[in-house]
C-alpha cells in the first residue's frame, strides 16, 4: 500500500525533470551496474535519478546488491525514492543512507534530513547491511525490526533517545552501532540478540544497564565509553565470549568481581571513572587500564593523566561530544572535554556560577598567527566568555602532535590577549609515548593553540643595562650598556640554524658558510638611546685569523619586507678568533654570510625561503567501494610510502605527484577539470576549487564528492592542484590522474576485448587446486578494470613494474591488465599454490566477486575433468595434470 501511495510523488518527480530528461540520459546510463560489480552509488541528485531508473524498469536493477543515497536529499523526494526500492531492487543486500557529507559556513558537519523510513522497506528480505549514520532520527523506524536477515545496523550520530523492544526480533544481527546519540536506557529485549558480536553504545547518556545484557552469548566487543554509568550488572560476568570491554569516561565506583573470570577477555578499559576499589585479580592484569581513578596506593605505577590531583570533593565532569558547555561553580571542578582538552578550575576561581562554552575551529590563516619559522601542532580551541578574569588561574592541558625535530625548538601555547597574540609559559607533560600535553595557567579565556617555535630567550632591560644570551647557541649574545633605555623594556631573541649542505647545494659553492640566523625584537620605542652590541659566531670553518673580509657579509632584514640588505659597509665589524661583534640601535634580523658570490641579498632571500619550505607530495585516491568519493591528501615527502601502504586496501591508486615545496600555513587549491564538478555548497569551495591550508604536522586531507558532466567517455579527467599566489596567474604545482568509473562499456565492431591477441597456451595451477586456462585468464582480465594495480601489488609485483606497464600501454587500460596478469601467470606456471595466490590477491583487493568466479571455474573444471576420467576408465593413480606433455583433458569452463 505504501508503494501505491508514493506513486504520485514518483510521477511528479519524473514530470518535473522531463525538461532535462534527454540531457541526463548519459548520466542515467552511467548509474547502471557495470559487469557483475552489482553496486549503485548515487549522491547529489541521486533520488531523482533513481526514480528515473525505476520508471524505465531497467533489468539490471534486479541484480543490484549495494545502494548508497545521500542523507541530504529533500525528505519527500527521498521517501518517494525509497518506496520504490523493494520492488525495483529485490536483491538489495546493503543500503547506505548516511548524512554528514555537507558542512556549514563555519565548517561544522551538517546532519542528514532523514527522520524515518517508509514501511515498505520491510519487504527487503535479503537486506543484511543498513547504515543510517549522521541523520536526524529521533525514533527507530518501524520497518527495521522486520528485516529478518539484517546483520549490521549503524545508527551513530543521530538523535535517538530510546530503542524499541521490537529490536529483539533481529535474530541475525551481529553488529549494532548506536554511538553519539541521546540514549538514556536500553530495551530489555536487547538481551535476545543471541547472534550479536559487536555492540557500540558509546557517547550516550546511559546511567544503568539492564541485567538482560548478560544474555548476549556471542558478544565479543562491548563499548560503553562516555556515558553516565555508576554501576554495572553482575550479569556481565556471563558474557563468556567477550574479548574487549570499554568503559572509560563514566562514573563507575566499582565493577563486578566476575569480570576477572571472563576466559577470553583481552582488554578492559576503565580509565577516567570514580573507582574506589577494583577486584585484586584486575589490579595486576596487563590488559586492564585504570588511569584517572581515585584508587590511591592500590594502583600500580602506570602513568597518570596530566595535571595535579583534584581536591577531595571537587566535582569531575566528562563531557560527551554533543555538549559544548558546562557550569563552573565557586567550588571549582575538573573538566575533560570530548576533544581531549582538560581544564582544572581551583576552588574560588569564580565568585559566582559561570557557564563555560567551548568550540574547536579548523586551523586557517586568519585564526593561526605563525611566525616565519613556527609550526602548528594543534587545532584552535575557543573558550568563552572571552576576557572573563578569574580570581585564580585556571589550568589548561592541550593535546598536540609531537614535532619531528626538537633541537633548538620549543613548544608553547599561544593565545589572543587583547588585540595581539602572546605565548604563555608552557610545561610539557607526557602521559604515554607520542602522547604529549602542553600545560599552562590562564587568567582569562580566549583562543588557544599549540605551536613549535625556535627557542626564545627574553629579559627585561632596565636603564642600568643587561646581558641577553641564547640558550640554543651560547655564542649569540646581546649587551645593553647603561643608559640604552630610559624605561624598562622587554627584549626577545630567537636563533635559527641552517644546514651547511643545503646552503652549498643552493649556491653551488663548496666553501660557502653562514652563521645562525638571529632575530631580535622588543617592546616600547623602536630604537635605543645608546648602541647595543650584538655578538654572532663566525660561519663554520671561518676564523678571525684566516678570514677574507671581502667574502664576509652582514645581512639585515626589516619585517615585513622579505628582502635582505648587505650592511657590511655601514657597520664596524670587530672580529675575534670565533666571533663577530657589531653595534646597532634598532632591532631586526641579522645574518653573517661567507661567500664569493655577489648580490648576496638575493641569495639570502632564497636561502631564507629554503629554511621555511617543506617538501611534500600530493596524492589523489578513490574509494574502492565508492569511486565517486576522492581523497586528496598533502603530506611530507618522508611520510608518503607509509601512507600509501596504509591506504592501499581502502583506496584505488594511489599515484603521488612530484615533490613540491610549501610554506607552513600556505593556502592552495585542488581544481577538477574536464567534466568533474565539485559540490559548490562546501564552505571550502572557492570558484569550483577546494581550498587547502598546509600545516606540516597536521593531517592535510579532504574528501571530495564529484559527479560527471556531459563529456565524452574517452576524455581522461584529471585533478589539478594549484598554489595560491599574489601574482595574477596561479602556479600549477602538480597534476594527479583520477580515473572515474566508465560510463558504459565501449562497443566496437570487433569481437570484444582481447580480439586479435596472440598469447601462448597457458595452464595455471595444479591437480589439487585446479587449473585456469588462457581463456579463463583473458575473461578475468576483462573484469578487473581500474582495480588491477591493487591486485598486482598483492600478487607481488613491484611498484616500479606497475609504472613500467602503465607507461608502455598508457593509452590502453585493457592491455595494461592483460600484460600484468599474463606476465605474472607465465612466471608462476608450474609452481604450486599459484591459483590460491590469485584468489587471495583478489580478496585482499576487495574483488571477492571475481575471486568467487575463479573458485566456480575451478570447481566446474574439476568436475568435468573427473567425469572425463571416469568415462575413460583411468584409475586415480594415473591422474596427471593437463599440460603440454599430458594427455588432452576436458578444458575447464571459461568465465
Amino acid at each position: 500500500m505504501a508503494a501505491v501511495e508514493e506513486e504520485p510523488e514518483r510521477r511528479a518527480a519524473a514530470a518535473e525533470d522531463a525538461a532535462d530528461e534527454d540531457a541526463d540520459a548519459g548520466s542515467g546510463a552511467s548509474l547502471l551496474p557495470a559487469g557483475n560489480r552489482l553496486s549503485l552509488d548515487l549522491h547529489s541528485g541521486g533520488c531523482r535519478r533513481l526514480l528515473r531508473l525505476c520508471a524505465r524498469h531497467a533489468p539490471l536493477l534486479l541484480r543490484v546488491e549495494f545502494l548508497q543515497l545521500s542523507g541530504h536529499e529533500d525528505p519527500r523526494l527521498l521517501g518517494a525514492a525509497l518506496a520504490q526500492v523493494p520492488r525495483s531492487l529485490p536483491q538489495l543486500r546493503s543500503l547506505v543512507l548516511k548524512g554528514g557529507q555537507h558542512w556549514d559556513a563555519l565548517g561544522t558537519c551538517r546532519p542528514g534530513s532523514l527522520t524515518t523510513l517508509p514501511a515498505s522497506l520491510s519487504g527487503l528480505t535479503r537486506l543484511a547491511h543498513l547504515d543510517l549514520s549522521f541523520n536526524s532520527l529521533e525514533t527507530l523506524p518501524a520497518c527495521i525490526p522486520r528485516l529478518g536477515r539484517l546483520a549490521a545496523l549503524l545508527l551513530s550520530h543521530n538523535r535517538l533517545s530510546e530503542l524499541p523492544e521490537a529490536l529483539g526480533a533481529l535474530s541475525a544481527l551481529t553488529f549494532l552501532s548506536v554511538t553519539h546519540n541521546c540514549l538514556r536506557a536500553l530495551p530489555l529485549a536487547l538481551g535476545a540478540l543471541s547472534a550479536l558480536q559487536r555492540l557500540d553504545l558509546s557517547e550516550n547518556r546511559l546511567d544503568t544497564l539492564p541485567p538482560e545484557v548478560g544474555g548476549l552469548s556471542s558478544l565479543q566487543e562491548l563499548n560503553l565509553a562516555s556515558n553516565r554509568l555508576q554501576s554495572l550488572p553482575a550479569s556481565l560476568a556471563g558474557l563468556r565470549s567477550l574479548q574487549i570491554l570499554v568503559l572509560h569516561s563514566n562514573l563507575l565506583v566499582s565493577v563486578p568481581a566476575g569480570l576477572a573470570r571472563l576466559p577470553l577477555l583481552a582488554r578492559l578499559d576503565l580509565r577516567d571513572n570514580q573507582l574506589q576499589e577494583v577486584p585484586p585479580e584486575l589490579l595486576d592484569a596487563p590488559f586492564v587500564r585504570l588511569q584517572g581513578n581515585p584508587l590511591g596506593e592500590a594502583l600500580p605505577a602506570p602513568p597518570s593523566p596530566p595535571g595535579p590531583p583534584a581536591a577531595p570533593g571537587m566535582p569531575r565532569l566528562l563531557l560527551t561530544s554533543e555538549l559544548d558547555s558546562f557550569l563552573v561553580t565557586p567550588q571549582g571542578c575538573s573538566v575533560t572535554l570530548a576533544c581531549g582538552v582538560r581544564l582544572q578550575f581551583p576552588a574560588g576561581a569564580t565568585a559566582t556560577s559561570v557557564t563555560i562554552r567551548y568550540r574547536l575551529w579548523l586551523p586557517e590563516p586568519r585564526l593561526v598567527p605563525l611566525g616565519p619559522h613556527d609550526s602548528l601542532l594543534s587545532g584552535v580551541l575557543e573558550l568563552q566568555p572571552h576576557r572573563l578574569a578569574f580570581q585564580q588561574e585556571v589550568g589548561l592541558w592541550l593535546l598536540f602532535v609531537p614535532p619531528r625535530a626538537r633541537r633548538c625548538r620549543e613548544v608553547v601555547v599561544r593565545t589572543l590577549s587583547g588585540d595581539s597574540w602572546s605565548d604563555l609559559e608552557t610545561r610539557l607533560e607526557e602521559e604515554a609515548p607520542k602522547r604529549l600535553w602542553a600545560h599552562c595557567q590562564v587568567p582569562h579565556f580566549s583562543w588557544f593553540l599549540v605551536v613549535s617555535r625556535p627557542v626564545s630567550n627574553a629579559c627585561l632591560v632596565p636603564p642600568e643595562g643587561a646581558l641577553l644570551w641564547s640558550s640554543g647557541h651560547s655564542g649569540v649574545k646581546v649587551t645593553f650598556p647603561p643608559g640604552a633605555t630610559e624605561e624598562p623594556r622587554q627584549v626577545r631573541m630567537q636563533v635559527v640554524r641552517m644546514a651547511g649542505r643545503e646552503l652549498r647545494a643552493l649556491l653551488g659553492e663548496p666553501q660557502a658558510a653562514v652563521s645562525p640566523l638571529l632575530c631580535l625584537s622588543q617592546s616600547g620605542p623602536p630604537g635605543f638611546l645608546r648602541p647595543v652590541t650584538v655578538q654572532l659566531p663566525l660561519p663554520p670553518g671561518v676564523t678571525g685569523l684566516s678570514v677574507d673580509r671581502a667574502r664576509l657579509h652582514l645581512l639585515y632584514r626589516a619585517p615585513p619586507a622579505a628582502t635582505w640588505d648587505d650592511i657590511t659597509a655601514q657597520v664596524a665589524l670587530e672580529l675575534t678568533h670565533l666571533y663577530a661583534r657589531f653595534q646597532v640601535t634598532h632591532f631586526s634580523w641579522y645574518w653573517l654570510w661567507y661567500t664569493t658570490k655577489t648580490c648576496v641579498g638575493g641569495l639570502a632571500r632564497k636561502a631564507w625561503e629554503r629554511l621555511r619550505l617543506h617538501r611534500v607530495n600530493l596524492i589523489a585516491l578513490q574509494r574502492r567501494r565508492d569511486p565517486e568519493q576522492v581523497l586528496l591528501q598533502c603530506l611530507p615527502r618522508s611520510k608518503v610510502d607509509a601512507a600509501l601502504q596504509r591506504l592501499l586496501e581502502r583506496y584505488r591508486g594511489p599515484e603521488p605527484s612530484d615533490t613540491v615545496e610549501m610554506f607552513e600555513g600556505e593556502k592552495f587549491f585542488a581544481a577538477f577539470e574536464r567534466g568533474i564538478d565539485v559540490d559548490a555548497d562546501r564552505p571550502d569551495c572557492v570558484q569550483g576549487r577546494v581550498c587547502f591550508v598546509f600545516y606540516s604536522h597536521l593531517k592535510n586531507l579532504k574528501e571530495v564528492s564529484f559527479y560527471r558532466g556531459a563529456v565524452p567517455e574517452d576524455v581522461p579527467p584529471e585533478a589539478e592542484a594549484a598554489r595560491q599566489r599574489k601574482a595574477p596567474d596561479a602556479q600549477w604545482m602538480a597534476t594527479l590522474p583520477i580515473k572515474l568509473p566508465r560510463l558504459r562499456r565501449s562497443e566496437g565492431p570487433g569481437p570484444g576485448p582481447g580480439a586479435g591477441l596472440s598469447l601462448a597456451p597457458l595452464n595455471l595451477g595444479d591437480a589439487e587446486t585446479g587449473f585456469l586456462t588462457q581463456s579463463n585468464l583473458l575473461s578475468l582480465a576483462g573484469r578487473l578494470g581500474p582495480d588491477w594495480p591493487a591486485v598486482a601489488l598483492h600478487l607481488g609485483l613491484s611498484y616500479r613494474e606497475l609504472q613500467r606497464i602503465r607507461h608502455e600501454f598508457r593509452d590502453d587500460l585493457d592491455a595494461q591488465i592483460r600484460h600484468m596478469l599474463f606476465s605474472w601467470a607465465e612466471r608462476r606456471a608450474g609452481q604450486p599454490g599459484a591459483v590460491g595466490s590469485l584468489v587471495q590477491a583478489l580478496e585482499q583487493s576487495e574483488r571477492r566477486d571475481v575471486a568467487d568466479e575463479v573458485r566456480a571455474i575451478l570447481e566446474l573444471g574439476r568436475h568435468k575433468y573427473q567425469d572425463g576420467i571416469r568415462r575413460t576408465g583411468l584409475a586415480p593413480r594415473d591422474l596427471a595434470p593437463p599440460g603440454p606433455a599430458a594427455s588432452p583433458s576436458p578444458e575447464p569452463a571459461q568465465a
